[in-house]
């Protein structure tokens, strides 16, 4: 078995912003790779664009609701589905299990048990991810950029699993990215947070650690998407943005 496998890519569909992006957040801290929608257009091209290994719906939508989501797109893949909804009628569950539902949670719900739902769902889906989680604990990944960052082994991870070393200082840099997403932070701070110490003289280092590290983490190094250069100020790390 590989040490390292690619994220595991599901898509949150559901009208609410808020509730799409702090159950997609809670997910991708939890090592996944999450994909928002807020109709069954989107998530169409979605599914279009790239499979889901599991897609979390929400029942109670305007316009085309998630029961009529779920019956149209099981005429054409077997994706696991877990269902929300805010309505805890026994009809509406039994409705959803009928269509061809793997599982149903009702709002307002508690997001570990979220989580833990769409594991065992994804485990009946594929015995192998069972064998898996017996094997290794989900080790501590980050996506950034086209790469992953394993926490852990301190490395970068491409998709397929194949490792890609990085400095230490380049390692801290990809940390303080990490834990500063959508934030300017200057070459000083960058110089502070990744070291807490003074040990440059020059703090045009950090740009060399940056173009470096672009070349291993963007698909286009020459128009970086994922750290950003803010003129005049710093650099910026923009997580990839979610439908």
């Amino acid at each position: 078995m590989d040490i390292f496998a690619p994220a595991l890519r599901l898509i949150v569909v559901d009208d609410e912003p808020h509730l799409r992006e702090m159950v997609a957040e809670y997910l991708e801290r939890n090592n996944f790779s999450v994909r928002t929608a807020a109709c069954g257009k989107t998530l169409d091209r979605l599914l279009a664009e790239q499979s889901a290994d599991l897609i979390v719906l929400d029942v109670n939508m305007p316009g085309e609701d998630g029961l009529s989501i779920l019956q149209r797109i099981r005429r054409t893949t077997k994706t696991p589905v877990l269902m929300l909804t805010a309505a805890s009628n026994v009809s509406d569950k039994i409705a959803g299990l009928d269509v061809g539902a793997d599982d149903y949670m009702t709002k307002p719900f508690d997001l570990r048990e979220l989580h833990a739902r769409i594991r065992a769902v994804l485990r009946r889906y594929d015995p192998q991810q069972a064998s898996d989680a017996r094997v290794e604990p989900m080790r501590n990944i980050r996506a950034f950029g086209k790469m992953f960052v394993d926490l852990d082994a301190r490395c970068l991870v491409e998709a397929d699993g194949v490792r890609q070393p990085v400095t230490a200082m380049e390692f801290d840099l990809l940390e303080v990215f990490l834990q500063n997403p959508d934030r300017v932070l200057t070459r000083d701070r960058l110089l502070n947070l990744a070291h807490n110490r003074d040990i440059e003289p020059f703090d045009r280092s950090i740009d060399v650690r940056v173009t470096r590290l672009r070349k291993k983490i963007e698909h286009n190094p020459a128009k970086p998407q994922t750290l950003k250069t803010v003129r005049g100020a710093g650099y910026i790390f923009t997580p990839a943005k979610r439908a």
